[in-house]
């Protein structure tokens, strides 16, 4: 029984992350942890995605920006009337401007599209993004992890999780020298580990307290899936 992790997939093409999992020997017996970031910019916007995810029992999701977004913009998808019309404030206005920046606009297409031939399934999806939490803890083999898909801004190791806001969760980018706990390995994705140097491109980054595993998906570079159990890295294709 082996633990996983991997994030920003961006509309990664589901057959493809499928193949991924078999080359490291990802079993019904495994657990893997998705850090959030699975809609947008990419293929169907990652509706398929999280469609299979959701049924998955082994599956955990921690959600990311992207998702946060989404569902500050979820009046996109109610009929409009003469009744809330009004209710378009400059904020929702502000948040919709935001989502189709980063790329939004092919998942709404696509949830669109879902909501009007199966409603139930796209009543399910918007619920399950809404139940996802911002960050989760974990044991592997001795060691201690914290699962969180921005970072930790303003850290303190006497900050407690709970005295982070979404904001400090799943925006935050984390410096090269920035260190966290030093007896927990923080895993985070969001940004793409080329931002540190092209060096870096398409790679995971390590440090002595944490592992940013967003080797690039966003911007078409394979995604990384990492073992927690001896952190062993897969990537995609």
């Amino acid at each position: 029984m082996s633990v996983f992790a991997v994030s920003d997939l961006h509309g990664y093409p589901l057959p493809k992350f499928l193949r991924l999992l078999e080359s490291a020997g990802f079993s019904e017996k495994d657990t893997l942890y998705i850090i959030g970031d699975v809609v947008d910019r990419n293929g169907d916007g990652g509706v398929a995605m999280l469609l299979y995810i959701m049924a998955q029992p082994n599956y955990e999701f921690l959600i990311g920006n992207h998702e946060d977004m989404l569902l500050n913009c979820s009046f996109l998808f109610d009929e409009i009337t003469e009744e809330n019309i009004d209710t378009l404030t400059p904020d929702k206005l502000k948040h919709y401007e935001r989502w189709m920046r980063n790329g939004g606009g092919v998942t709404a297409e696509n949830l669109r599209k879902l909501k009007k031939e199966d409603e139930e399934a796209f009543r399910s999806l918007m619920q399950f993004l809404n139940d996802a939490p911002p960050a989760a803890g974990v044991a592997v083999n001795g060691r201690d992890f914290l699962l969180v898909h921005g970072g930790l801004k303003d850290f303190s190791p006497e900050k407690r999780l709970r005295d982070y806001d979404y904001f400090d969760l799943l925006w935050e980018r984390p410096k090269l020298t920035d260190e966290y706990f030093d007896d927990v390995i923080t895993v985070f994705g969001h940004t793409p580990t080329l931002y540190y140097g092209d060096e870096y491109a398409g790679r995971v980054i390590k440090t002595r307290t944490w592992i940013n595993i967003d080797a690039g998906a966003a911007g078409g570079l394979p995604p990384a899936l990492l073992r927690l159990d001896d952190l062993e890295v897969f990537y995609g294709e």
